[in-house]
Order: structure tokens, then C-alpha cells, then sequence
């Protein structure tokens, strides 16, 4: 089992109504990889920030073994989502 997690913060120029849609576009396209991508066992994206924290977006993921993160990378489905959201 690999886990694999990703921070992002969003672009400052953003308003509060285009974070939120750029939020709730990256959970759902990443979270919707699980199934598609071969060796991808969880992924969740977290939108609610602490208070702690300098971050807007967190990605957990889990796969089965290394070998499947890297082919993650370029899984078609996966290079459109992080084209199109990320």
C-alpha cells in the first residue's frame, strides 16, 4: 500500500465563488478516479480548510503498490481531470 498526498493552495487572484467551483470540480474528478484507474484503492479530497492550515485542497490517495502510482501519472483519465481541474 502507497499512499500519496498532494497539497495546493489556489490561485489569490480567485474569487470565493471560482475557489469554491474549483474545489468542488478537483473532489469530484479525482475522487471519481477510484474504479477507473487500475490500482487506485481510495482518494478524498479534503475542501473544508483548518484553521492550522496554509492550504485550500488535499489530496489523499492509496494505491496497491508503487507501480500503480506511477502509472497513475498517465492514466488518460486521470492526466484529463488534473488538465481540465488542477
Amino acid at each position: 500500500m502507497v499512499h500519496h498526498i498532494i497539497l495546493w493552495k489556489i490561485q489569490a487572484d480567485k474569487t470565493e465563488e471560482e475557489k469554491k467551483e474549483i474545489m468542488e470540480n478537483v473532489k469530484k474528478g479525482l475522487e471519481g478516479l477510484v474504479g477507473q484507474v487500475p490500482g487506485l484503492e481510495r482518494a478524498h479530497v479534503q475542501t473544508e480548510k483548518l484553521t492550522s492550515s496554509t492550504v485550500d485542497l488535499m489530496l489523499d490517495s492509496v494505491f496497491t503498490d508503487a507501480e500503480s502510482l506511477v502509472n497513475y501519472k498517465t492514466h488518460p483519465a486521470h492526466v484529463h481531470v488534473a488538465d481540465t481541474y488542477v
